[in-house]
């Protein structure tokens, strides 16, 4: 999907070399990538949020303000081509929450490339950061404003189109979460523009602004590292830093936005934060959130690592997805310490096994293990998840002063997966020494990611996703890095039954006592201190503290409203249970996060109309007065479902690659029509008539006979038909 995605951007580049910006030099079009820069890797994947023109006819490319009057153009574009909009300004706004970022992009965008007379739909990209998720688009062209809402199932699907040389107005809303590691925080915000959607007017002004806003949460002090772009301070208090960045610029930003800072801290801390319910929250009971971060601490022991790699080498997973996986786990092998075991079970139909043990992670074993990783790992064959599921557990059933983790690795679904989650929490629960835990990461949208995320939570690890192959190592990487640094287990709250939950009425205690085992497997204490925080949003962070408790190695310190949908969504997929469902669906559309059960729908707002009477008066003088009407919305279109779904058993079963869509195959007769209707030149991968030519050049003597004879009894039949039948 990203190759198809890159070359419609590149059609639609091709395409706007038909816009005519006039005789002044000093005013030069849109400038693609050169061949150096593409060789080197360049991509036309989005880095930012872009806007883009959809353009099926070609035709239509022309400048709005200066037609160009070029030759018409046959023929269409199929898929559509991509031609990436001039923006006109951008600001964004980013709130950071303890590890939690909220971001609102705010742009313009003008429609350059299409006629005036005509109109064309627009696509909007939006690439997030670390977990990102989208919460809301508003949209406001002359006479129409859009915005997105969530409802639960379904309404009528639709777009609508945008005239040529329309100004569009975007605000963007998402969330993202910040990357933690030794007691520094990262913010990594997509804000690279390329240099082709610069307006190519001289006098047109750009304005680009940031204003960020950090709140580490009541007691800490926070310490500003890095940034990529010049901000100035302009709030500082304690707990809370405040920055700006606004100015004209010739071009727009060409780096993505990156901020780290610190929390002053050189020793594990936490916190409960207090809220009132939400203003439209059908529970009225208070609200408290509990976070606990690790601190800077350069001594601190990780528990000793025993983990088993389970990887699905099936037929789809074939070419890239395998090489990067080999890849990433080359790279996690070789960060291992000598007194750390391992082994690595790879499975499609059947498995295989690098040991029958777990094996220290000597440089020799290292060595060996590779060898053994480049001769087995060859796609090919089914999928069979709980054979290598249960030879790995059983594995670590020995495991003691350590934590002992299964990472699976599968880009499909299978049939057995609720008994696959029976068998795995009967196999944990009669574990007499540390139990294990079980890291999933799925690849691509084949398959059950809600299974996999499961299967996690019922081995207290983790769920992760590779939505598209170039990110596998990556995720990975991160995946194992998360697994590999435990430093405290078991942890648990002491807190009254009724308050087992986000959620409490009455008084809540001035103190909240959290334990824990650590990696020398000594008792860990500390008391977190109760604040009212009525500036943090705990009411889209609030998860349910049965999911976490007693049951995961680090306790997140501001885990959104969205993880506790999709944990719910997995409780929901594996019970079967209609009710939570509902519930998960109000939770969506409560908190503006996506899921399985509710559909993002676009409402159309006419601008408000204004009516203007004059009254006279004694004087003579008028009186100009205005009345405004209320605006309501017009029309509901559905959006295309952005969920993840449940997973593809039939591609599963066909061994289709991670990544692949649907194919349309036209007819022989649709290709043939669209081959001799395209008379421009090599346009959109289209044929033109010299192309047909050349081909028919190449035909051999027995078939030009067979179609000239097959050409001249169509063109008896067109002459029947237009006599009527009659003798001639």
């Amino acid at each position: 999907m990203a190759e198809a995605f890159e070359a419609a951007v590149e059609d639609g580049l091709h395409l706007s070399k038909r816009v005519y910006f006039g005789k002044d030099r000093a005013v030069a079009p849109p400038k693609p990538p050169t061949a150096m820069e593409r060789a080197a890797g360049y991509s036309y994947l989005p880095k930012s949020p872009m806007l883009y023109a959809v353009i099926t006819n070609p035709a239509i490319v022309d400048n709005p303000d200066m037609p160009s009057y070029q030759p018409h153009v046959h023929g269409s574009c199929d898929p559509p081509a991509l031609i990436p909009l001039q923006m006109n300004g951008v600001s964004l706004e980013v709130d950071c929450f303890l590890d939690t970022a909220f971001v609102t992009l705010s742009g313009t965008w003008r429609v350059h490339c299409v006629m005036g007379s005509r109109s064309c739909d627009c696509r909007i990209a939006v690439p997030m950061g670390e977990q990102g998720s989208i919460l809301g688009v508003e949209v406001e062209v002359p006479r129409k404003s859009y915005c997105t809402q969530l409802v639960a199932m379904d309404n009528e699907k639709g777009t609508e189109k945008i005239d040529g040389g329309t100004n569009i107005s975007v605000k963007l809303r998402w969330s993202q979460k910040l990357l933690y590691h030794d007691g520094e925080f990262t913010l990594n915000i997509p804000f690279s523009f390329p240099e082709y959607v610069t307006p190519a007017a001289k006098k047109i002004s750009k304005r680009e602004k940031i204003q960020l806003n950090v709140s580490a949460g009541p007691g800490t002090e926070v310490m500003c590292k890095t940034t990529t772009h010049p901000l100035k301070e302009r709030l500082r208090q304690a707990g809370k830093l405040g920055f700006l960045y606004d100015s004209e610029v010739l071009s727009w930003s060409s780096s993505d936005f990156v901020f780290t800072y610190t929390v002053s801290s050189s020793h594990t801390f936490g916190g409960v934060l207090l809220n009132p319910p939400l203003v439209h929250d059908v529970d009225r009971r208070d609200m408290f959130c509990c976070y606990l971060f690790p601190g800077k601490q350069q001594s601190v022991k990780v528990f000793r690592r025993e983990v088993v790699f389970v990887v699905d080498i099936s037929g789809s997973m074939k070419g890239k997805p395998l090489e990067d996986t080999k890849n990433a786990l080359s790279a996690a092998l070789a960060k291992l310490d000598p007194k750390d075991l391992f082994n690595v079970i790879a499975f499609n139909g059947e498995t295989y096994l690098f040991s029958s043990s777990l094996e220290p992670a000597t440089a020799e074993v290292i060595e060996k293990v590779t060898q053994w990783i480049n001769m087995n790992f060859v796609a090919g064959g089914g999928t069979n998840i709980l054979l290598p599921l249960n030879q790995a557990i059983k594995m670590l059933s020995d495991s003691c002063n350590s934590i002992p983790v299964v990472l699976l690795i599968t880009d499909g679904a299978v049939e057995d997966e609720r008994h696959i989650c029976d068998t795995m929490k009967s196999l944990l629960t009669s574990h007499k020494n540390v139990c294990p835990r079980i890291y999933t990461l799925g690849i691509g949208t084949f398959c059950n990611h809600y299974f996999l995320r499961m299967l996690a939570n019922i081995g207290r690890g983790h769920h992760d996703v590779a939505s598209d192959v170039d990110s596998i190592e990556v995720r990975i990487g991160g995946l194992f890095a998360r697994a590999s640094s435990i430093f405290l287990a078991n942890i648990a709250l002491r807190i009254l039954i009724n308050l087992m939950i986000l959620r409490y009425n009455g008084t809540f205690p001035e103190s909240l006592k959290v334990n824990g085992v650590l990696a020398d497997m000594s008792n860990f204490s500390i008391d977190l201190k109760v604040e009212e925080a009525n500036e943090i949003p705990i009411g889209k962070c609030a998860i349910d503290l049965r999911y976490t408790v007693c049951n995961k190695d680090v306790l997140t310190a501001f885990i959104v409203a969205k993880h506790q949908i999709e944990l719910l969504t997995a409780e929901a997929w594996y019970s079967e249970n209609e009710e939570l469902k509902e519930k998960i669906a109000k939770m969506s559309v409560q908190h503006a996060i996506v899921s399985e059960y509710t559909n993002m729908v676009l409402l159309e707002t006419h601008v408000q109309q204004v009516r203007v009477t004059f009254n006279l008066r004694v004087s003579s003088k008028a009186d100009k007065k205005s009345k405004r009407e209320d605006s309501k919305p017009q029309k509901i279109l559905t959006l295309h479902n952005v969920g993840l779904g449940f997973g593809n058993l039939s591609a599963t079963v066909e061994n289709t690659p991670p990544g692949s869509g649907d194919v349309k195959h036209p007819d022989a007769a649709e290709v043939f029509v669209k081959a001799a209707s395209d008379c421009c030149g090599r346009l959109c991968n289209h044929c033109c008539c010299m192309c047909c030519i050349q081909a028919c050049s190449r035909v051999n003597d027995q078939c030009a006979i067979v179609l000239t004879q097959l050409c001249g009894a169509l063109a008896c039949l067109g002459c029947y038909a237009c006599c009527g039948g009659q003798d001639g």
